[in-house]
């Protein structure tokens, strides 16, 4: 049975165009757009009509950067992915590419189907997989090969985290020459974690244990420095390179002196560095343990530096690193010693309304806020247009969004499974109405109508973004 839907009198906006549009939805994609009021338009029939009319019609948001379940520090996030992706539809996300990982002394297949097996059946939207490489050798190099043929194609390497997820120079120059070979993108995590455990057993050596000397000891200039080696290291490899979770105005600079030269170097941002800072960190009564998240946050000056990434394309993307651990039991863990506070940050819920509410303060335009949130991750990592945009052909994964609504951010009234919000009482124009994936209601006019087991796995082909 064929099943149709049309989104009449809304103004669709994609990342390259605003049309007052009506668009048919049948049989999971989108069939057709017209322009409101015309015959074309008209002629469209459906079993179902929404009204969108004064109402923004975007495709649904792409969050390229998750970690749903993640063992870390002795606990695990605490959104799974039922819980998560329920989350992420609320907040009009209906993609998300997630980390699978790679253990020391194991295989990328094995760490790959542990992954698969914790969210097959439980997501509310569709979802994808990068691959954590922890263990670089020639086995590994292998499989990267393997993955990239079925649909895995991005791999996340780690100059942090020493003993855990960290890879030397060597490593990562071996993993970028095969990328460059196969196709994949190297996701990095760009920060000296050598130098940084220095700093921090140097701290805690003074008694400095509050949660704002996580901060302190990562320093800019460790970000920036581990920036400028991965893209040398991955210009010697010939290799396309994505610095995830980019916070630093120094970091941003190495990125747009390498794209200056011509290089396929990418970065991606994410809310927490636009709209939070240091002062959060340095919140009392361990407070600012909530903030802790690696990168960290930085001095508010750097935010201006970020914006004007985004707007000049030095950054292409907006992610969450959507990684929760609950205050009680969780974050409190690192009580008299901030090394040992769980880093992350929830965020899947709130990254489409806190860009949005960017369009309303002047910092990008509403066809930026759907390029860095939507088209851009799905183009980075290989599912467009099936993924992040309204067009015939497109999977209808589509958003009713009132721009006009007004809301209050708040752990009384949000989805994720953490008991905080890292944005807690912040007044946000802009909200969430009715959320479509493959055509199907999975937020009905604020009222959760989706179900876990409808997101399906989404492989993907290679970088659609390169020069």
């Amino acid at each position: 049975m064929s099943t149709r839907t049309v989104i009449r009198g809304g103004l669709v906006i994609t990342a390259s165009d605003e049309i007052h549009a009506d668009v048919l939805v049948e049989d999971g994609r989108i069939a057709a757009l017209a322009a409101s009021h015309t015959p074309a338009a008209e002629a469209f029939s459906a079993e179902t009509t929404i009204d969108a009319t004064g109402k923004y019609v975007i495709p649904g948001g792409v969050d390229v950067h998750t970690h749903m379940e993640l063992p870390f520090g002795g606990t695990s996030a605490s959104d799974t992915f039922e819980t998560g992706t329920r989350a992420a539809a609320w907040g009009g996300t209906t993609t998300i590419v997630d980390f699978a990982v790679q253990s020391v002394g194991h295989g990328l297949r094995e760490g790959l189907d542990a992954w698969h097996a914790k969210a097959e059946g439980n997501c509310a939207i569709d979802y994808g997989f990068h691959m954590i490489v922890s263990d670089v050798n020639q086995e590994t190099l292998k499989e990267m090969d393997l993955l990239v043929e079925e649909g895995v194609t991005s791999f996340k390497q780690f100059m942090a985290y020493p003993g855990v997820f960290y890879s030397d120079d060597g490593q990562i120059l071996r993993a970028m020459q095969r990328s460059a070979e196969n196709g994949g993108l190297i996701m990095m995590h760009a920060e000296n974690g050598i130098a940084i455990d220095v700093l921090v057993e140097q701290a805690l050596a003074r008694g400095e244990t509050d949660p704002r000397y996580h901060g302190e000891v990562r320093k800019a200039l460790l970000e920036a420095e581990a920036t400028h080696r991965a893209i040398r290291l991955a210009q010697v490899a010939g290799a396309p390179l994505y610095v995830v979770h980019v916070s630093a105005a120094e970091a941003v600079a190495e990125l747009a002196k390498a794209r200056d030269e011509g290089l396929n170097v990418f970065g991606e941002t994410c809310p927490q560095y636009l709209f939070l800072s240091t002062d959060n960190l340095a919140e009392p009564d361990f407070e600012g343990a909530k903030y802790v998240c690696s990168t960290p946050l930085r001095p508010r000056e750097h935010q201006a530096k970020l914006w004007r990434g985004l707007r000049t394309n030095d950054l292409q993307v907006v992610s969450t690193d959507h990684c929760p651990f609950c205050f009680v039991g969780q974050k409190e863990l690192g009580r008299g010693d901030f090394s040992k506070i769980p880093n992350g940050l929830p965020g899947v819920e709130n990254r489409m309304d806190l860009l949005h509410q960017a369009v309303v303060d002047g910092h990008i335009s509403r066809r930026r806020w759907i390029e860095i949130a939507c088209a851009t991750p799905a183009r980075m990592f290989g599912m467009y247009p099936k993924k992040g945009t309204i067009a015939p052909g497109a999977d209808a994964d589509v958003v009713i969004y009132d721009p006009h609504a007004e809301q209050v951010v708040s752990a009384e009234t949000h989805h994720m499974n953490v008991d905080y919000s890292a944005y807690e009482g912040k007044r946000l124009t802009g909200r969430v109405e009715t959320v479509l994936s493959r055509g199907v209601p999975v937020i009905t006019e604020r009222e959760y109508t989706g179900r876990a087991g409808h997101g399906v796995y989404t492989p993907r082909s290679t970088c659609q973004y390169l020069n």
